[in-house]
């Protein structure tokens, strides 16, 4: 097989597993490491296209790998970096995202999704959403986002700084754009149509 080399550095057998029979399937060649220690020798010694790692891990984490890459490794810090995570709050994500990481796929994993972003990285830009689909606003958007990870729109207030009911306004606004009646359909169809990543 002749696809970009993709490096999956997951400390859970089943799920690396999983992502290694996916990712074959679509195409790319993968291999994989078990924690992050092992993912920066493989770094090192397979220079892959492009690389998947789950934030939490044993030892050193995702976001440990990350900083370490960004703090004496100039030649692997520019692979792209995608998290593959369960940790779904803002905090992290934007730490993650300050230190230098491409994307974010939510655990469990959307497999097609994921496939989209990797080819997206890949390529050099980012998941764009469908031909045809509605433009929503920035604030729509991270609403929805909050609803697809399951937080109740108090819970979402607090993550973005904001009042209940501007969370509200929001995802009403979002609904009517997107021609559904509920907050779950509005998230659903968002996330199908690549406007939102859950």
């Amino acid at each position: 097989m002749s696809g970009p080399l993709l490096l999956v550095v997951e400390d859970d057998p089943g799920t690396a597993e999983l992502l290694v029979e996916a990712l074959g399937e679509a195409g790319f060649r993968v291999e994989t490491a078990p924690d992050g220690r092992a993912g920066l020798a493989a770094m090192r010694d397979l220079r892959p296209d492009l690389v998947l790692c789950d934030i939490s891990m044993p030892g050193l984490s995702g976001l440990d790998l990350l900083a370490e890459l960004a703090g004496g490794h100039p030649a692997l810090d520019a692979i792209p970096f995608v998290f593959l995570t369960a940790l779904a709050d803002r905090g992290t994500e934007l730490r993650a995202r300050r230190m230098g990481a491409d994307d974010f796929v939510a655990k469990p994993v959307d497999l097609d999704l994921l496939v989209e972003v990797v080819r997206a990285r890949l390529s050099g830009g980012t998941v764009r959403a469908a031909r045809g689909a509605p433009e929503l606003t920035a604030r729509e958007l991270e609403a929805l986002t909050w609803v697809a990870r399951g937080k109740s729109s108090a819970d979402a207030a607090t993550l973005m700084g904001v009042a209940e009911r501007t969370v509200n306004f929001h995802v009403e606004n979002a609904m009517r754009k997107l021609g559904v009646a509920s907050r779950v359909q509005a998230a659903l169809v968002a996330a199908r149509v690549g406007l939102v990543k859950p």
